[in-house]
């Protein structure tokens, strides 16, 4: 058995270990979560410089700015297809299944605002792509500056010719340095994901978690079924790209199982693009497209976040117009691609949503209470978008490079 393989089987026993350990010894496995949040910050510690190094490393050999320009083009395509894709399958399926028809709630009178719901002015949102001090935004965990600025200082260096070579090649070094700090970094995660389970769980206990799932059963069912429709669409797609879904599945199982344990896609980043090179994407394609797929691209949160608007609208017995459920899939796209790659961020997002289409903020409190659990289903399904967004781009990209050869 090769070591990925061994490593697959470790985070596997450790993440039904974590559930059995918490389910069994009930609170007395929350005094193990800080291990599990020592592997997250140790994980974490390497986002920023692997984001640096990943994007100008990737970025370089793509050669002419008109290389970059494609791949970037292709990226961006594919992340706001598939994100609206998302939406309108999580709209779809909760109209076809009404988990919240009969609840028999009566609609607030007065609008309640949730702490933390983000403005959305265009003026905001350019401010969170430039910063003045990247300091700062790297310390905020504002990763969206931190990724312009490699991209733009990639270009400059590919620009530079061979003055700027030596450069490109130590950062493609420190590059490499860093996957190997992960990888070490790597050796730990069937003992962090075990400790994040267990913790939980326990802090929960057998009853308490399925008191809470039942309470808003079919909600849980809704989503489930959703990000399973979408899991298998996007594995569709792999096919396109010429790659064996089931193939490409196991070799990515590993970050699926990771992003599960941790509820993270920044900090499955790493695991994530080890699977992707070791499924056969080129390395450059990896480094340019996960970095900025992680920033982005949250098909999962999306989907969530569509199916919660439509169960909130059903539970107060609000009936939605075919227009405003195009601004439930619409919103909830942009939200979606706005959200941060942290647990447990797509609440507060939600309330934008719901805000777009007048649906009481309240209703957020129906979910809250299961919201840690769909929290890492939405962002496996994020992690798995984000594999094959970049098997597509490899794809492509290679497709145009070879008819431009010709």
């Amino acid at each position: 058995m090769h070591a990925p393989d061994r490593l697959l089987v470790a985070i596997l026993v450790g993440a039904v270990a974590g559930v059995a350990a918490g389910w069994w010894f009930g609170p007395v496995m929350v005094g193990w979560g800080w291990l599990g949040d020592l592997f997250l910050d140790a994980l974490k510690m390497t986002i920023l410089p692997l984001v640096i190094t990943a994007i100008i490393s990737g970025v370089a050999p793509l050669g002419a700015a008109h290389s970059v320009g494609r791949a970037s083009a292709i990226t961006g395509v594919f992340i706001v297809a598939s994100t609206l894709v998302a939406t309108t399958t999580g709209v779809i399926i909760a109209g076809i299944i009404e988990p919240g028809a009969g609840a028999g709630h009566q609609s607030p009178g007065s609008a309640v605002t949730v702490a933390g719901a983000s403005d959305t002015s265009l003026e905001s949102l350019v401010r969170t792509i430039i910063s003045p001090n990247l300091v700062s935004a790297a310390a905020d965990g504002q990763i969206l500056p931190i990724m312009l600025f490699a991209l733009l200082l990639a270009l400059a260096l590919a620009g530079s010719g061979p003055r700027g070579k030596p450069v490109i090649e130590l950062v493609e070094g420190l590059n490499e340095a860093l996957m190997r700090l992960i990888g070490w970094i790597l050796y730990l995660s069937p003992v962090g994901i075990f400790a994040l389970l267990a913790a939980r769980f326990g802090e929960l206990g057998g009853e308490g978690f399925w008191r809470e799932v039942t309470s808003v059963g079919r909600y849980v069912v809704t989503v489930g079924a959703g990000l399973g429709v979408h899991f298998f669409t996007l594995a569709g797609l792999v096919t396109l790209a010429g790659f064996a879904p089931h193939r490409y599945a196991m070799t990515f199982l590993r970050a699926l199982v990771t992003a599960f344990g941790t509820g993270s896609s920044a900090a499955t980043l790493p695991v994530a693009m080890d699977c992707a090179v070791q499924a056969g994407v080129r390395a450059h394609i990896v480094r340019f497209v996960l970095p900025l797929g992680t920033a982005l691209n949250r098909n999962g949160t999306a989907l969530y976040q569509a199916t919660a608007a439509i169960f909130i609208a059903q539970v107060y017995g609000i009936d939605l117009s075919l227009t405003q459920q195009g601004s439930v899939i619409v919103t909830a796209a942009l939200a979606g691609i706005s959200t941060a790659g942290v647990p447990q961020h797509g609440i507060v997002t939600l309330m934008i949503v719901l805000t777009a289409v007048h649906l009481p903020a309240e209703g957020i409190g129906l979910i809250v209470a299961v919201d840690w659990f769909l929290d890492r289903c939405r962002t496996t399904i994020n992690v798995w978008s984000n594999g094959v967004g970049s098997a597509l781009v490899d794809r492509l990209t290679g497709a145009a490079d070879r008819a431009a050869s010709a």
